[in-house]
């Protein structure tokens, strides 16, 4: 997810089970006229869930097993007679599709269609779906405004592992290492609906494994997927998440990577994070051009730095053999100098007193997920290796490339995603490797 001010960089981009949701809810009652006078009106749907009817979309539900993911979360929403009753529904069926959607790309449970499992696609629209769902329902009882926010959020974090982290405790330096990895959603879909984005497939495909060192440590990895949105952002979303974890505690991780998608044939291990929004449209349509803003009531650096900068093992990891893609440690930047007006390219990173104009992973938001868990790590002072991985563009196959005319999958596409993900499997042991030799001296 990769985006340049000065220069456009290449973007490419159970609960629920196959079965009807597994979710007990109050059975339906009939409403007084007093209750179907608190009915809620219609909310329109999102950008994002107004894609939901093309069929790109409606093809990687049906194909996947997950198309009728929505309508089963409806059906129950249906049958919710009090607010209380709503939270915990929507917040076990976010939690469900989570695990369907880890399940499928992992190999267990039904396939659910001809889509290859290890495709993150279908998480995105089923969640599309369900958030709409929640969007234009109707209780039969009072509803605010607010508490339809708490729904929602509630609904994006489980839906997006982000309240299922699950690092194993202990303080022995003999116990099992933690690790944090995030990825996003899809995006750039207005100009291809059919785009997969890597990051999230690798989130989906590492999320509770385990690696092993080089010495023979084990490490758990756990994952969650975040939204390609400004506002969700500048809402503390990757701090909420990160927070738990960052802290000192029995659960602190010992290594944390943000990922995304940058530029073809090659992965990027960001040198510098910068703290400037470049304004790129979101998922929602909306930019934002402006400082990277610090949500209030978390732990943060003051004066806010420009910039912030990698601990991962980078010289170690471009020098290994981690898979076919080159591993390149990527120090340019883009800043305004010192007493200067005009946005300058550095290729060896920031001069002393410059401000923020691009990161070595541009402006977009994949530079800011990588600055925000950065910023975070050294308020709290965290020592641990953490820091943003770029990886390559995942492409369609020759002949597969028109939006237009071209199928959502081929197995240039499948095999394309596979090989990223797997090399990010090896370049995280590899970089445990160099952290867990660190700790045991």
């Amino acid at each position: 997810m990769r985006h340049i001010r000065t220069k456009m960089g290449v973007v490419g981009a159970a609960l629920l089970t196959a079965a009807p949701l597994a979710l007990s809810a109050p059975s339906a009652m009939a409403a007084s006229p007093a209750t179907a006078a608190a009915r809620q009106t219609t909310a329109a749907p999102t950008v994002e869930e107004q894609r939901l009817s093309q069929h790109v979309p409606q093809e990687i539900l049906r194909r996947s097993g997950f198309s009728g993911v929505a309508g089963t979360f409806a059906g129950g929403l249906a049958r919710v007679d009090s607010y209380g009753a709503a939270k915990r529904y929507v917040t076990e069926a976010g939690r469900g599709l989570w695990r369907r959607a880890v399940d499928r790309v992992q190999g267990r449970g039904p396939q659910g269609g001809d889509l290859s499992r290890d495709d993150d696609r279908p998480l995105y629209w089923a969640r599309l779906g369900m958030t709409k769902a929640l969007r234009e329902w109707k209780p039969d009882f009072r509803l605010s405004a607010n508490q339809r926010d708490t729904l929602m959020g509630a609904l994006e974090r489980g839906s997006r592992g982000q309240d299922s982290i699950d690092l194993p405790a202990g303080h022995s330096k003999t116990r099992v290492l933690r690790v944090v990895v995030t990825g996003f959603d899809p995006f750039q879909l207005d100009a291809d609906a059919r785009r997969s984005n890597p990051s999230g497939a690798t989130a989906l495909a590492l999320d509770g494994t385990t690696v092993r060192t080089s010495s023979g440590r084990l490490a758990r990895i756990e994952t969650a997927v975040f939204p390609v949105r400004w506002a969700d952002f500048a809402a503390g979303t990757v701090e909420r998440t990160l927070l738990p974890y960052f802290r000192r505690g029995p659960r602190q991780v010992d290594l944390f990577t943000t990922i995304s998608q940058g530029r073809p044939g090659r992965f990027d291990l960001e040198r510098t994070n910068g703290a400037w929004r470049g304004g790129y449209p979101d998922n929602a349509r909306e930019s934002r051009t402006e400082t990277v803003p610090v949500p209030k009531g978390v732990p943060t650096v003051r004066p806010q730095p420009q910039w912030t900068t990698t601990t991962l093992p980078y010289a170690q990891l471009t020098a290994a053999s981690t898979g076919p893609f080159p591993v390149r440690d990527n120090t340019a930047v883009t800043e305004i100098p010192a007493g200067g007006s005009s946005p300058v390219e550095r290729p060896d990173g920031p001069t002393p007193g410059s401000t923020a104009r691009a990161g070595g992973g541009g402006d977009y938001l994949s530079n800011e997920i990588g600055y925000r868990a950065t910023l975070l790590r050294d308020a709290l002072k965290l020592k641990v290796p953490g820091g943003h991985l770029h990886t390559p563009v995942l492409q369609f196959g020759a002949g597969n490339t028109d939006p237009k005319t071209g199928e959502v999958t081929d197995p240039d596409f499948v095999r394309n995603r596979t090989t990223i993900t797997g090399q990010v499997r090896s370049i995280l042991t590899t970089a445990l490797s160099v952290a867990s030799g660190t700790m045991e001296k």
